[in-house]
């Protein structure tokens, strides 16, 4: 019979032998695998990362300066059938140890190799092409044993002659002199745009100036034109306007004046011709009277006959326009007695019209039937 055997991710499993003298290997990682007794052997090799240091002491590099170069390389065993059963055939049987030594020398071999053929300024200044270097010409012979470089860098570089401090005072006496030559340069560089940036500043200024000028012509320009072209017409229009209603205030002030000057004399002549109506009129009553005191009770008489044709017709006016006039009444002498009235009413009215008293008339006083 025979017994079930298991393997981690990080060991590979390698079962050899078999019936009839098979020489059939079978290589098994993170599974498992079965094992006949006595014609079948197992045996396991570790699949683990294995931490190197390759030092190389005094090693002359191209320009005869011994250095010593110590660096870090992480390496392993390939799962890849082909390249497992290569690491198999080389390391299967030993252990650990025994894998990092011969990987070890064959890492500093290639390290060696490498330093003489590189200068201390190539291999200090840039340390990390130099690590690529060697990752890439110890690549193929370590890959022949089956071994994969995953990482290789330089952890220190150092002389026993001083010459890497030397080197570092040199480049640090140039990195200053380089940085007082860059600060100068700077200062010069920085004095001279500001020297520029001054003048541009001021041209920029002039230039400001010059157009402030111009724009400042060009306000006193326009606002010229707007004098010559709004301002002065519409004062000299509003000034004519003014002078016209003015003409025309003063005008309806002397039509006024002349109006009412025209009425004070029409009615200073009215009253003139009324004042001197009334003394003519006066003036001939007193003469009229004086003529009827002078001519006595005949004269008047002769007067208010005169008159009397004319007073009956201003009382006969209303009586025109009367077609028939019926006089009613009981009596039988009404219509004499109704003229008697009316001739008995004339010397009121004589009396009220000319201030003539006919009742003191004889002849009047006859007719009348009145006697004082």
């Amino acid at each position: 019979m025979g017994n079930c055997h298991t393997v981690g991710p990080n060991e590979a499993l390698v079962v050899s032998g078999g019936c009839c003298g098979s020489d059939v290997k079978q290589y098994v990682y993170g599974g498992w695998a079965w094992a006949w007794w006595c014609i079948t052997d197992t045996q396991r090799i570790s699949l683990e990362i294995m931490t190197l240091q390759p030092r190389c002491e005094d090693v002359e590099t191209a320009e005869g300066v011994a250095l010593t170069v110590t660096g870090v390389a992480q390496v392993k065993i390939m799962t890849e059938k082909e390249l497992l059963a290569v690491a198999c055939e080389q390391f299967l049987g030993k252990n650990v140890q025994d894998v990092k030594n011969v990987i070890l020398q064959t890492l500093e071999g290639h390290l060696r190799s490498i330093l003489g053929t590189l200068t201390v300024e190539q291999i200090y200044q840039d340390r990390d092409q130099f690590a690529k270097l060697v990752r890439e010409v110890a690549a193929p012979d370590v890959g022949r044993m089956g071994i994969e470089i995953l990482s290789f860098t330089i952890k220190d570089v150092y002389d026993k002659v001083d010459y890497l401090s030397s080197l570092g005072k040199t480049q640090t006496a140039a990195v200053r002199r380089d940085a007082d030559i860059g600060v100068a340069e700077a200062e010069r560089d920085a004095g001279i745009r500001q020297k520029i940036r001054q003048e541009e500043i001021e041209i920029e200024v002039v230039e400001r100036k010059k157009q402030i000028e111009i724009e400042e012509k060009e306000v006193i320009r326009k606002e010229k034109e707007l004098i010559a072209t709004v301002k002065r017409p519409a004062e000299a229009e509003a000034y004519r306007i003014q002078q016209i209603a003015e003409g025309e205030k003063v005008q309806k002030v002397l039509l006024a004046q002349a109006e009412a000057e025209k009425i004070r004399k029409i009615g200073e002549a009215e009253a003139f011709v009324i004042e001197a109506i009334g003394m003519a009129e006066a003036e001939g009553m007193k003469l009229k009277a004086e003529a009827l005191q002078q001519y006595g009770e005949a004269a008047k008489l002769a007067l208010v006959l005169d008159a009397l044709p004319e007073i009956a017709a201003k009382v006969a006016a209303p009586l025109s326009r009367v077609d028939e006039i019926l006089i009613l009444s009981g009596e039988s002498n009404s219509a004499v007695s109704e003229a008697n009235r009316l001739l008995a009413e004339i010397p009121a009215s004589v009396r009220a019209i000319t201030g003539v008293d006919l009742t003191k008339i004889p002849l009047i006083q006859k007719l009348t039937g009145t006697q004082e």
